[in-house]
């Protein structure tokens, strides 16, 4: 599971402490709520399904898939699903053959999702040698579904924006740059990915 609220508060307070600005924005928006995913299979298979649609059309179809195959939490049944069945609940080519990669590696215990390497990079190179499985796909996971307190996913382009807009820089900061100010922010690191996605939807709200 990821990070709990009490978890997360007290990241939150370790971060302000450190940063003014997560400090005044902590007291303007208040602490995020946690952002929690099961670990396993499904949850990975979800992130596939995900893939460049909306979240909408990605429920829709993990629903579809789940009606003709069984439950998504077995591999075991998307291996047993035909080309025709995947088509039928709406995956590509492409997330059919993802979907049947990640399957037969869990299946086969070449991928033990419930003992990953300790090691967060260990962990992220772990699950991106699946197909389908981006750095951004591993950092995510390993934040909700395993709340890793660490993890730091700074090429999401919403991290990017709100690191930048909570810090006043002019111009959305690089990944690499958003990487080098996160040092600071150890080990809370994934706390503040969470707030900034918070904060980031609070702007939102306003506009």
């Amino acid at each position: 599971m990821g990070l709990t609220t009490e978890q997360l508060t007290h990241a939150m307070d370790a971060l302000a402490a450190r940063e003014p600005a997560f400090a005044v924005a902590l007291e303007r928006v208040g602490y995020p709520p946690p952002r929690i995913s099961a670990r396993g299979f499904g949850t990975l298979l979800r992130t596939i399904v995900g893939q460049q649609v909306s979240v909408t059309s990605a429920q829709s179809t993990y629903k579809k898939l789940e009606g003709i195959v069984g439950s998504l939490d077995d591999p075991a049944n998307i291996i047993a699903a035909t080309d025709e069945q995947l088509r039928a609940a709406g995956l590509s080519r492409q997330k059919a053959s993802y979907a049947r990669s990640l399957s037969e590696l869990v299946a086969s215990g070449a991928l033990d999702l419930e003992n990953l390497p300790e090691d967060d990079e260990e962990a992220i190179a772990k699950l991106v040698a699946v197909k389908g499985i981006g750095r951004w796909s591993a950092e995510i996971y390993l934040l909700f579904a395993e709340g890793r307190t660490d993890v730091w996913p700074a090429g999401d382009l919403a991290v990017q924006i709100e690191i930048g807009r909570l810090l006043g820089h002019e111009a959305r900061p690089s990944e690499k740059l958003v990487r080098e100010l996160a040092e600071a922010w150890r080990p809370h690191r994934g706390a503040a990915a969470i707030f900034a996605w918070y904060h980031y939807q609070s702007d939102m709200k306003v506009v």
